[in-house]
């Protein structure tokens, strides 16, 4: 679970990025302090993100598209099986702008669903959406930041952040915010792009990602920066085991991982105790 944007960028890596080191987990933290491949100020992460986020929101479905093959929807639908929605249960779906996740939810027998994103143009997208879908009812739409959730504390049942956590200025702060919000014996789920553990793979996978991505950013949408940025925040997110590691330091217990397509996504999931 992005937009042209007009400041320089780095040349497009090579099939193994010359990145700095988080391509394989670095220090809690530094991720707020790199864009991409580009060194920028904590306090304006969030605001490039979300002019990328702003730039892509009614081609979102697509960009995912061309960053998973169209595989996403399998993720996601393997996603909701870890749910297993209820009726009687309440999520919240953290940068689910265009409401993929919560569609998926309620569609199954979910009862109430919350989408927060701090992009405000994906929410008017998934809002739209909901009418087209006839769900008028069990969704509630917010803009807000998943370091600084508008939710009262442990109030939902499961929290779900789908192709999201890497983007945000500070992983650890949205790790607290995502076990504050959670009832005790809730349930943290987060499917992000990861690390791909077959050596052809990600050989394959690297030249798709940093030579081919682009490309088709500007041919499709008419913005290659902002489908590199994509890859290069892909190759800076922890790798599996220490976002285990983080999701564990954050509070959660019975952390496992899933990898999904060889690790080129995975799912991430805790219970809050």
């Amino acid at each position: 679970m992005l937009r042209a944007m007009t400041d320089p960028r780095t040349p497009s890596a090579p099939s193994q990025p010359a990145a700095p080191a988080q391509a394989t987990g670095v220090s809690a933290g530094a991720e707020g302090n790199w864009f991409g491949y580009r060194p920028v100020d904590p306090d304006a992460k969030s605001g490039l993100v979300r002019a990328v986020f702003d730039s892509v929101a009614g081609r979102y479905d697509l960009m995912n598209d061309l960053m998973s093959g169209g595989i996403h929807r399998l993720w996601k639908d393997t996603l909701m099986e870890m749910v297993a929605p209820r009726a009687d249960m309440t999520l919240l779906d953290v940068a689910g702008g265009t409401g993929d996740i919560a569609f998926r939810f309620l569609e199954r027998g979910g009862g109430r669903a919350v989408v927060c994103d701090i992009t405000e143009s994906m929410v008017r997208v998934g809002r739209d959406r909901s009418y087209d879908r006839n769900l008028l009812t069990g969704v509630n739409w917010t803009v807000g930041d998943a370091e600084r959730l508008p939710i009262a504390s442990r109030s939902v049942d499961a929290y779900t952040i789908a192709f999201g956590l890497r983007n945000v200025t500070r992983i650890d702060a949205a790790l607290s915010e995502a076990r504050r919000v959670l009832k005790p014996g809730g349930k943290f789920f987060c499917l992000e792009f990861s690390h791909v553990v077959l050596p052809v793979l990600r050989e394959i996978y690297d030249v798709y990602s940093f030579q081919v991505l682009p490309r088709l950013g500007r041919m499709v949408a008419g913005d290659e920066d902002s489908y590199r940025y994509l890859a290069e925040s892909i190759r800076r997110f922890p790798e599996q085991q220490a976002m285990v590691k983080r999701i564990e330091a954050a509070g959660f217990g019975a952390v496992r991982v899933r990898n999904l397509t060889g690790g080129i996504a995975a799912i991430h999931s805790g219970w809050r105790i």
